[in-house]
C-alpha cells in the first residue's frame, strides 16, 4: 500500500529529523550536565517527541485529507477555545515570558502550534466552498478576515509575537491563492500596510514602555553591540557562524555550546549546526527545507482540487515561512522571537505540527499527476483549483 505515496517528500523530512535529533544531542549534552541533569536529558526527551510525531505522520499520511473538511468547525471551534484557555490563571503555563503553554496529565504543549494548521484546514475549506462567488469581497473574504484577526489577537495576548506574524503570514499566502479579484487583493494588501505603519508607529513611540521585552528585542536585533545584555545572544551566534568557516570544527566540537549560547538546542540551534559543520552543513539543511517548500507549492498547483490546493500551500507556506523567520533570527534580520527551525530545533510541539502538516501534504501529493499518465483525482472528476481554473463554479 506504501508504494502510492510520495517518496522524494518522506524521504527529506526523515532525514531533516534524524539530524535534528542528533544536532539536539550535541548541542544539549553541555546544558544538560550543568543543570545535573544526564548528558542525553534532552536527546532521550527529543526522541520521545520524535516517536509521537512519526506517529502523527503515519497516521496524517494515511487519513484522507479530503475528511477534514467535514470536520473544519469542529476544528476552528477547538482551536479558538485553546487559544482562550492558555490565558486563563490556573489553566495556562508560563515559559520565558509568556503564558504559551497547557499541562494535561504531565504533558506539555503549545495549543498556538497546532492552531496553525487548524486556521490552513478552516482557510482552505471556507476559500474552496467560495469559489463560486470568490469575487464578493465582503461574502467571500470578510468572515476570514474576521477569524483571523481574532487568532492573531489571541496568540498575541500570551503574548506570542512571532507565532502571530506567522499565522498572518500564512494566511496571506492563503488569501493570494484563493482566486479573489486583483482589485480586491490590492485593496486588502493596501489596508494591511496601512495597519503595519501604523502598528510600527505606536511600537517605535510607546513601545518601551508598553511592551518592554519587545521593544529591547529590536534593538537587540538591530544594534547587538550597543546592547550588552539584549544583544548577548546574537553575538554568540555570530561567533559561532563565523567559526564554523566552510567544514566546520566537527560534530560535537562546538565552543559556543559551552554555556556561551543561552539555550542552543533550541531557536539558535542552527549557530551550532554552522559552528559544527560549517557552511556544508548549513547548506544541506537550508536545501531539504528548500525543496520541501519547493515541492510542496508544486503539489498544490497541480493539485486539481481546490480544497487540496489550497491546504498544500497553507503547510507548505506555514513550513517556508517559519523557516525564514528562524533564520533570519539566527543572521540578526529579525529579533528573537523564539521561534524554533522546523524538525531541526529541541520541542514537541512543533516537531509533531510539522510532521502531522507534512503527512498531509504526502497524502494529498498521492492524488497529484507527476508524470503524464492519470491521477485517481482526474478520475475522481475533482474541480480545478485556482491555479488552473480561477472562476470555476463549485459543483
Amino acid at each position: 500500500m506504501f508504494r502510492h505515496y510520495d517518496y522524494t517528500l518522506i524521504v527529506p523530512v526523515l532525514l531533516l529529523c534524524g539530524f535534528g535529533l542528533l544536532m539536539v544531542y550535541s548541542s544539549s549534552i553541555v546544558v544538560a550536565l550543568h543543570d545535573d541533569k544526564p548528558a542525553d536529558f534532552f536527546f532521550t526527551h527529543q526522541l520521545m517527541n520524535l516517536v509521537a510525531a512519526l506517529i502523527a505522520f503515519l497516521v496524517a499520511m494515511l487519513f484522507p485529507y479530503k475528511a477534514y473538511e467535514r470536520f473544519t468547525k469542529l476544528i476552528l471551534g477547538v482551536s479558538l477555545v485553546s487559544l482562550v484557555a492558555v490565558l486563563i490563571i490556573g489553566i495556562g503555563q508560563a515559559s520565558t515570558g509568556a503564558q504559551s503553554w497547557i499541562n494535561i496529565a504531565g504533558f506539555n504543549f503549545q495549543p498556538s502550534e497546532f492552531v496553525k494548521i487548524g486556521l490552513i484546514i478552516y482557510l482552505a475549506a471556507v476559500f474552496s466552498k467560495k469559489q463560486n462567488y470568490i469575487s464578493n469581497f465582503s461574502r467571500s473574504v470578510v468572515p476570514p478576515l474576521i477569524v483571523i484577526v481574532v487568532t492573531f489577537m489571541l496568540i498575541v495576548a500570551q503574548p506570542d509575537l512571532g507565532t502571530g506574524m506567522i499565522v498572518v503570514a500564512v494566511a496571506g499566502v492563503m488569501i493570494i491563492c484563493s482566486g479573489m479579484r486583483g482589485k480586491h487583493l490590492f485593496g486588502l494588501l493596501s489596508l494591511g500596510g496601512i495597519f503595519a505603519v501604523i502598528g510600527l508607529s505606536v511600537f517605535f513611540l510607546f513601545g518601551s514602555s508598553l511592551m518592554p521585552e519587545q521593544y529591547s528585542r529590536i534593538g537587540a536585533a538591530y544594534a547587538p553591540f550597543d546592547h550588552p545584555a539584549g544583544g548577548y545572544q546574537l553575538r554568540n551566534s555570530y561567533i559561532a557562524i563565523a567559526s564554523g568557516g566552510l567544514t566546520g570544527r566537527g560534530l560535537g566540537e562546538s565552543i559556543q555550546k559551552y554555556r556561551f549560547l543561552p539555550e542552543p538546542y533550541t531557536d539558535f540551534i542552527m549557530a551550532i549546526v554552522a559552528e559544527e559543520f560549517g557552511l556544508v552543513g548549513v547548506i544541506l539543511v537550508i536545501g531539504l527545507l528548500a525543496y520541501l517548500v519547493f515541492r510542496g507549492f508544486m503539489t498544490g498547483i497541480r493539485c486539481k482540487d481546490t480544497f487540496g490546493s489550497l491546504l498544500a500551500i497553507g503547510i507548505t507556506g506555514m513550513l517556508g515561512v517559519q523557516s525564514v523567520i528562524n533564520l533570519g533570527v539566527v543572521c540578526g534580520f529579525v529579533p528573537v522571537t523564539g521561534v524554533p527551525l522546523p524538525f531541526i530545533s529541541y520541542g514537541g510541539s512543533a516537531l509533531v505540527l510539522f510532521m502531522f502538516s507534512m503527512g498531509i501534504l504526502v497524502n494529498i501529493s498521492m492524488f497529484v499527476s507527476w508524470k503524464s499518465k492519470k491521477a485517481p483525482e482526474q478520475e475522481m472528476d475533482i474541480p480545478q483549483s485556482p491555479f488552473h481554473q480561477q472562476n470555476y463554479v463549485q459543483k
